[in-house]
């Protein structure tokens, strides 16, 4: 799996294109969540394998701030419309006119920016890992960005705190560009934004998150979306859960490009 990098707005951003194993391979352009990697959130838990084993041309790259994508310290650069630009910088780059788009977390947040702000180029939606929390807020993130500068992780006592920390640790992440990009990019969509949002969407939580919200509360804030339960997942397990795979699988099969 060779990594390319392009260059958009400054950043030189990694990304990893595969064709399909057979078929015509329509386009599925896959955003990581926050503190994660093409290759943490796409390539471990199979996605990429799955795609393209499916008939589909796999994409991902490292959002800015994160893998091995350009870092930045100033919070105005994490703002999910600038990494929306980033992925709609790729899909040119590519040649690429329209694609599915199939974001997690932090992730599906960009996608749904991405989608707003280039309906055109955009076939179809996944959000993975986040429902209403995309409107409502996804709690007080704040003592995560302390959690990332703090010097001695023993430190920590804030329970989604540790966990980010430790993830951070796990993926080798930037944690001064982490905790820059986590002021940013919560930014919250209304519900009319939502609404304006017409693309065939699948929204996808797992029944034990914490984080993300109701995804069937999301889902009829749209007019063509449906929602998906991952059962028993939670918020870092249910992006390489097999049932979610195959409800994707099977939501792409339903609206091709």
């Amino acid at each position: 799996m060779a990594i390319d990098h392009f260059s958009h707005e400054g950043f030189g951003l990694a990304f990893l294109d595969l064709p399909p194993a057979s078929g015509r391979g329509d386009p599925v352009l896959m955003i990581h969540g926050f503190a994660s990697s093409h290759f943490v959130n796409w390539v471990s838990p199979g996605w990429f394998k799955t795609l393209t084993e499916a008939g589909y041309r796999a994409i991902a790259f490292d959002n800015r701030g994160h893998g091995g994508s350009s870092k930045s310290y100033d919070e105005a650069d994490y703002t999910p419309s600038k990494m929306a630009g980033d992925a709609l910088a790729l899909l040119d780059h590519l040649g690429i006119e329209r694609a599915h788009v199939m974001g997690y977390s932090m992730g599906a947040r960009i996608s749904a920016f991405l989608a707003l702000e280039a309906p055109e180029r955009v076939a179809t939606l996944v959000f993975g890992g986040l429902g209403i929390g995309m409107v409502d807020g996804v709690g007080d993130w704040d003592p995560i960005a302390s959690a990332l500068l703090a010097e001695d992780p023993e430190t920590i006592t804030h329970r989604r705190g540790k966990s980010f920390r430790a993830f951070a640790d796990q993926t080798r992440s930037d944690k001064l560009a982490l905790a820059a990009c986590i002021a940013t990019s919560r930014e919250l969509l209304t519900e009319a934004d939502m609404s304006r949002i017409t693309q065939p969407t699948l929204v996808a939580v797992g029944t034990t998150d914490d984080i993300g919200g109701s995804a069937a509360e999301l889902a009829a804030l749209m007019p063509k979306a449906v929602a998906f339960d991952i059962e028993g997942r939670d918020h870092m397990l249910a992006v390489g859960d097999k049932a979610f795979k195959k409800r994707v699988l099977e939501f792409l099969e339903e609206n091709p490009l």
